[in-house]
């Protein structure tokens, strides 16, 4: 029993460091190789795991080929435009000039059900007001309206837009994030000073505290009575 669990937590975390090292992306934003080498990795983590009459090594230096080759296709792809055509494909425009393209439609496999969902989902429920629908190399539907049904801008008003900041987190969970108050400029001092200016007595006291580093406003979230604090 001990056995299983070892080699089950040295490939749990060999995993969770390759998929690290593979990028921050979502499923649904890997390109198809990155899809295919992530399936792979998953199923020769899993052969050794479940049968250990298998040597774990049979399954970490398979893993570690294909780290090496996504990384090495990875490069490839940014270094050759041509070659990253050739292992992600080219984006495909489904609707142009307000018209579906039917030919797109059966080249790509894509039903007209499933582009009036893409178009559902991108806040487009009328297909009369798309101007293009751009079906990018991960899966992912691009809508661009027609420009009378554009979301109206403050350029579009004449109106001057002050710049946006970023909302920096504070405290979570009853700890300062040191690192996020030297981001925002500040110090401890500050942040004790902005709670007692808000009736608190310490971090222990909120939940949730976060600033907008461009109005430099202060949001604070108490802790519910009666709730503890995460250690």
């Amino acid at each position: 029993m001990l056995v299983v669990f070892v080699r089950a937590l040295v490939l749990y975390i060999l995993v969770v460091i390759v998929m690290r090292i593979m990028g921050k992306r979502q499923i649904g934003q890997l390109q198809p190789f990155e899809l295919v080498i992530a399936i792979m990795i998953s199923e020769l983590a899993a052969v050794p795991m479940q049968n250990t009459g298998i040597p774990l090594v049979n399954g970490i230096i398979p893993i570690l080929t294909l780290l090496a080759i996504q990384l090495l296709i990875s490069f490839l792809s940014i270094k050759s435009i041509r070659f990253r055509s050739l292992i992600c494909g080219k984006r495909t425009v489904l609707i142009e000039n307000g018209k579906i393209r039917e030919d797109a439609l059966r080249n790509e496999l894509y039903t007209l059900h499933d582009l009036l969902e893409q178009l559902r989902i991108n806040n487009c429920p009328n297909i009369s007001d798309v101007e293009y629908a751009i079906l990018e190399t991960n899966g992912q539907l691009s809508v661009i309206p027609k420009p009378q049904k554009k979301p109206l801008t403050p350029g579009d008003m004449n109106i001057q837009a002050q710049a946006e900041g970023i909302i920096v987190d504070l405290i979570i969970d009853g700890r300062i994030m040191s690192e996020n108050l030297k981001i925002a400029g500040k110090d401890r001092k500050w942040l004790q000073s902005q709670l007692h200016m808000n009736n608190f007595s310490g971090p222990d006291d909120i939940f949730y505290a976060c600033m907008d580093t461009a109005t430099q406003q202060v949001f604070f979230q108490p802790r519910e009575k009666g709730v503890e604090k995460t250690k």
